[in-house]
């Protein structure tokens, strides 16, 4: 990210890719760090994602409405969001990246 601040309302219904071209999802909601003391302190700490890719989260997300990843993936955002390509390994037998995800109900 280059650092400049957007609306946050802008994020929802953009697209989200991985770095590699994969289609994950789209956005329909973000998570804000609330806690922060300051106002300008707060600032977006996921995505959450709807519509997912069934190739990348069969048998992360079951029968649940999608995931929130966490906004520290996220590489670009312009006309679509770009994410690293750790969520390509999800699910994948002794990785890690699925710690930093969580399923929406």
């Amino acid at each position: 990210m280059d650092g400049r601040s957007q609306e946050i309302t802008s994020l929802v219904g953009r697209e989200v890719y991985s770095t590699k071209g994969v289609f994950v999802g789209e956005v329909e909601d973000v998570r804000l760090d609330i806690e922060a003391p300051r106002l300008a302190d707060r600032k977006v700490t996921g995505l959450a994602l709807r519509e997912v890719s069934e190739d990348l989260f069969d048998g992360v997300v079951g029968n649940e409405r999608g995931v929130v990843i966490p906004y520290q993936w996220v590489r670009a955002v312009g006309d679509v969001v770009l994410i690293s390509d750790t969520v390509e390994h999800l699910g994948e037998d002794g990785d890690e990246a699925n710690t930093d995800n969580e399923v929406i109900a």
